[in-house]
């Protein structure tokens, strides 16, 4: 098969992991800058391009979108979808995925625990705000964050107040959500690959850190997830349509809960905790879900 990672830099961890995994297996593996792609629509003929090279013959793409671009990269992979060529992530799962508010109705619909949350775009709902999810310590967060940026604990009502008046003052938009004490710094990553989870870590923050993100210095070990937290996962990721997906979860006293899916979850950090090769798994799913008459592509495409 001919397999393209979509990725801005080709020295990224996850990148270099999931060529080196495709080109074990025997495929032919490269590495599509989507940054630097163009599209072009001719009549039925749906083009991308890179410079004046036309990109074509591809099996399929391992899609690894970075947050400042979602729009543009997911209108890249609808190009590609249209193309009917497999997709590890669907253009639709990418923009549900990314944004905080969308998914959590989402995920709250299927019936999946998440921590209490509240949002409001008028500023003089900030007490009702904080109110509804049981006053303060309190986090905040910026819809469109990623690695922990823009996430900020608010420990007393006072200090609640004057974050998200400032946010409302930079017309930002935030959810309000409770502070799950009992966490203590620690969350859980379970690796989604094709509904089954293939490698679990638990991440610990900082001394005096909230926030137990590995890009805020935060430490990772393996850990062995409970059947309820396995089974969590595995459904939050299929409600948001995501075959492969890092789902973020809180160990509560009223049991896990799901604070966020990552539809581009990083290799670096289970890898390493785990010892498990989770870009080989990645390749598998991928070599299952194309048959021998040529591309199979399971979701319908978001336009």
């Amino acid at each position: 098969m001919k397999i393209a990672v979509l990725s801005r830099k080709s020295s990224l961890y996850s990148t270099r992991r999931l060529i080196e995994a495709a080109r074990e297996r025997g495929h032919e593996a490269q590495v599509i800058n989507h940054a630097k792609c163009y599209m072009a629509l001719e009549g039925t003929n749906p083009h991308i391009y890179v410079g004046d090279h036309m990109i074509e013959d591809l099996d399929a793409i391992i899609p690894r979108i970075g947050a400042s671009i979602t729009f543009y990269g997911s209108s890249i992979i609808r190009q590609f979808e249209m193309q009917n060529v497999f997709t590890t992530l669907s253009s639709l799962a990418l923009m549900r995925s990314r944004d905080k508010l969308r998914s959590l109705q989402i995920l709250t619909r299927a019936g999946i625990e998440t921590p209490r949350t509240a949002f409001a775009k008028y500023p003089g709902d900030i007490k009702n705000l904080i109110k509804l999810i049981g006053g303060a310590p309190l986090v905040i967060k910026l819809l469109e964050s990623t690695q922990g940026k823009g996430v900020v604990l608010a420990e007393t009502q006072k200090a609640a107040q004057s974050v998200i008046e400032a946010f409302y003052g930079l017309e930002a938009n935030i959810i309000v959500q409770e502070f799950i004490k009992e966490a203590r710094a620690e969350d859980i990553r379970a690796f989604v690959v094709d509904g089954k989870v293939v490698g679990a870590m638990k991440r610990t923050g900082q001394k005096g850190e909230f926030r137990s993100n590995l890009h805020k210095g935060g430490v990772a070990q393996a850990v062995k997830l409970t059947r309820l937290e396995a089974s969590r996962a595995v459904k939050a990721a299929k409600a948001l349509n995501l075959n492969i997906a890092g789902v973020d979860m809180l160990r509560s006293d009223r049991g896990p809960l799901v604070i966020e899916v990552n539809s581009s979850p990083g290799l670096e950090g289970i890898e390493k905790a785990t010892g498990n090769n989770i870009a080989g798994e990645i390749i598998q799913y991928i070599e299952r879900n194309i048959n021998q008459s040529g591309r199979k592509h399971k979701d319908k495409v978001g336009v």
